[in-house]
């Protein structure tokens, strides 16, 4: 049987106060990213919270960068989200600290590599990963014998590089 958190409906009234955070942090947190459905936000180290205040579940949520396209969409499936759960919904957009891609969680860097984009580089503040000079390995592959090809792949978000051992075309999720 799943947990009672996992169980869509209205969420029981015998339900402690952390079991009902905890069941609406897991709704809000199975939400995929509209532009790579093989991570989730809590992969993406988007959703920054779920609190509950009475009957309504509060999602704190960070864009990965402020003109991201796709953060209207993840606000209002995390709502959805939250909804079907069985709870009141609102989603807050927190833009301070600003995300980072050093947030992605480690399934969520094995799930870019697996679905075919390399995940960025560790340590966003180093100069060398901000400025370009990181050190990009093919996530079919695994080589490092990798050129960038465009700084635009397919979203703003990524950069477009190109594999010389296996001549395959790849996505690179820019480090931030």
């Amino acid at each position: 049987m799943a947990a009672p958190f996992d169980e869509p409906g209205r969420p029981e009234e015998g339900m402690s106060a952390e079991t009902r955070r905890q069941r609406a942090y897991r709704a809000a947190a199975s939400v995929v990213d509209p532009e790579i459905p093989a991570v989730t936000i809590e992969d993406l180290g988007i959703l920054r919270s779920v609190e509950m205040e009475g009957d309504t579940a509060i999602a704190r949520v960070t864009p990965t960068y402020t003109g991201c396209p796709a953060v209207l969409a993840i606000e209002l499936a995390v709502e959805a989200a939250l909804r079907e759960a069985g709870f009141e919904a609102r989603v807050e957009r927190v833009i301070s600290p600003a995300w980072t891609t050093d947030w992605i969680t480690a399934e969520g860097r094995e799930k870019l590599r697996a679905y075919g984009i390399a995940p960025p580089a560790k340590a966003s503040n180093s100069i060398r990963a901000l400025f370009g000079e990181t050190d990009v390995a093919c996530p079919r592959c695994g080589s490092r014998q990798t050129a960038r090809i465009s700084e635009f792949g397919s979203t703003a978000c990524k950069a477009l590089y190109r594999c010389a051992a296996c001549h395959e075309p790849f996505d690179y999720f820019k480090c931030i």
